[in-house]
This record gives C-alpha cells, structure tokens and sequence, in this order.
C-alpha cells in the first residue's frame, strides 16, 4: 500500500501578497483599496443599524403591550421566550450575512486588482 499526497493545484490566478501590495502602490489600486474600504464600512454600517433597530424593538414591543412582560409560556416568561427564539438567531444571521456580504467584497477587490 503506498501513500499518496493530494494537494490543490497551484493557481497563477491567486493574489499574492506581493500582487496586491504593488497595487496599492498605484493610484489606481489606491482608488480600489479605497473603495473596498468604504463598501465594508457600508456593510457594517447597515448590518449594525438594523441589528440594532431589531433590538430596540423587543423592549418597545414589552413596553406597548401591556401584560406582555408577565405573560408565561409552559411556565417559561415570554421575555425570556424572545430572547432565546427571536433574538439570538437574529444575532446568527446577521453575522453569517455579514460575514457572506465582506467575503464578496473582498472577491470583487480581488478580481479588480487581478485584472489590471
């Protein structure tokens, strides 16, 4: 029995390190870096402004209702029911969509500065 090594194939297409520094160093690869900048910033931006408007809307949801915040599920507070059920998956998500969402940016920085 003889043991073989299986490795992926050597790429020319991937961005070295030394690739992506000499495009920085030209005004256009700045304008690139720029931009890639400014849209993970946007996502940022967006992605924590609506977390956080999905967060100020579960105390202004136990405020408006009234009896809401005594109100028990199989002996379970219903406060703690939307914690546990309603926000920490939207916690989840909205790293998995932003993590997604930069991972595409950064893809299309890549193809920008390997194409010039």
């Amino acid at each position: 029995m003889t043991r073989v090594r299986v490795v992926a194939p050597r790429s020319s297409a991937r961005t070295t390190p030394e690739r992506a520094e000499s495009a920085e160093q030209t005004e256009v690869g700045q304008l690139f870096v720029r931009s890639l900048i400014r849209s993970q910033l946007r996502l940022a931006v967006v992605v924590a402004l609506g977390f956080l408007v999905i967060l100020g809307a579960f105390p202004a949801l136990l405020a408006l209702v009234p009896g809401l915040a005594e109100t028990t599920v199989a002996g379970i507070p219903f406060d703690w029911l939307m914690l546990g059920i309603g926000l920490y998956p939207v916690i989840g998500l909205s790293a998995w969509l932003f993590v997604r969402a930069a991972n595409r940016n950064e893809a299309r920085y890549r193809d920008l500065a390997d194409d010039r």
